[in-house]
């Protein structure tokens, strides 16, 4: 077992939604990043079913455990802590994560990290691109979150500059998926037709970007609509839809709001840099964009490799590995499930350091 501050080893357990993610970094450098996804269950719903959800996390834990500790060559018993995601995210998927972390905690003698699923997507950059600046402005974006954040210190210091005030940005895309017949989820499908579409060809309504409006917030609710709308008076009329153009003029809305936001709150915080994560992150239109806007205002784009940006263990292994280095008080016993845990927490801390009970010292874990 190292016992180096600077480069603990952690193992890290994400279910909030339909991932099994567990990662295992060592410091800011990845181990393994073993995911187990349900989505193809979910598929013939069209969207995430939390009670299948919850199934699939207990099958897949265990196993998914195992595959991670053996790709990072490392036992159980090395570890110097275990991350959970303890919100937010769906209730009982959450608690499967929790559950399992604090039992594997608990055997192995080792202190117990509950952390927030946003700030983790902020952290996982460190394993692409280094320690993260402070301040860090974060841009993130998935199928429940679209929020900028200003963090100056990952492991205690979030803060909220906007929010969705509706649809978050990944939400739009699966929508108009289905309105399109084009299946679950809808993100990488949108990203693919657009490729072949024209980004022109229909105007669709940019949210919340008047000069009365709130700077940092977004909203694609009223996108959602136009589309859906748009779509149905073509097929109302017997035309055939153009799904390139429309995926591709659709998406062109939501990313173009997305990142003129991201650059303003930078230069309005005075900060030169952006980090982008969560899984819309992974969308290839949204990459090259911010990539042209940062690089026109002066400011330095980070974004970590599209499958650090879905949801994973190692995200949650990079806010641990922080929580230990810089010496935050591990969580209780009694740390639980947080379905609406703020961002402003990026982890939940116990009452003492003295966290570890005097049974699990012992090391039952064989």
């Amino acid at each position: 077992m190292t016992d180096s501050r600077d480069e603990p080893l952690v193992l890290g357990i994400e279910t909030s939604c339909d991932e099994t993610g567990v990662g295992i970094v060592r410091g800011t450098t990845l181990l393994a990043d073993a995911v187990a996804s349900s989505v193809d269950e979910h598929a013939r719903f069209g969207g995430v079913v939390p009670e299948v959800a919850s199934r699939a996390h207990l099958e897949a834990m265990i196993p998914t455990i195992q595959r991670a500790l053996k790709d990072a060559g490392v036992s159980a018993r090395d570890l110097d802590g275990i991350a959970v995601t303890a919100g937010p995210g769906l209730a009982g998927a959450l608690l499967v994560g929790v559950s399992a972390a604090k039992a594997y905690a608990y055997a192995l003698g080792k202190p117990l990290y509950g952390v927030n699923h946003l700030a983790s997507h902020i952290c996982v950059d460190q394993l692409e691109h280094g320690p993260l600046p402070e301040p860090t402005m974060a841009l993130l974006v998935s199928g429940g979150h679209s929020s900028l954040l200003l963090s100056s210190d990952i492991t205690s210091d979030v803060r909220p500059l906007g929010a969705t005030i509706d649809d978050a940005a990944g939400e739009a895309f699966d929508k108009i998926a289905r309105v399109l017949n084009l299946g679950f989820p809808g993100g990488p499908v949108i990203d693919r037709y657009a490729k072949e579409g024209d980004p022109k060809a229909i105007t669709f309504p940019r949210g919340l970007t008047g000069p009365r409006d709130p700077a940092y917030d977004f909203s694609f609710s009223g996108l959602k609509t136009s589309v859906a709308r748009w779509i149905e008076a073509k097929r109302a009329a017997g035309e055939e839809v153009p799904v390139r153009d429309v995926s591709a003029s659709f998406q062109e809305a939501v990313v173009d709001v997305l990142t003129r936001k991201a650059v303003r709150a930078c230069k309005d915080e005075g900060v030169d840099h952006l980090m982008i994560g969560g899984g819309v992150a992974a969308n290839s239109r949204l990459r090259a964009l911010a990539a042209e806007r940062c690089e026109a205002a002066g400011i330095r784009l980070r974004v970590p490799r599209p499958k650090l940006c879905t949801d994973n263990g190692a995200m949650v292994a990079a806010l641990g590995a922080e929580m230990v280095a810089r010496n935050r008080v591990p969580s209780d016993w009694d740390l639980s499930a947080d379905s609406s845990l703020p961002v402003t927490d990026p982890h939940v801390p116990g009452h003492s350091h003295d966290h570890v009970h005097e049974v699990s010292k012992e090391n039952l874990y064989s």
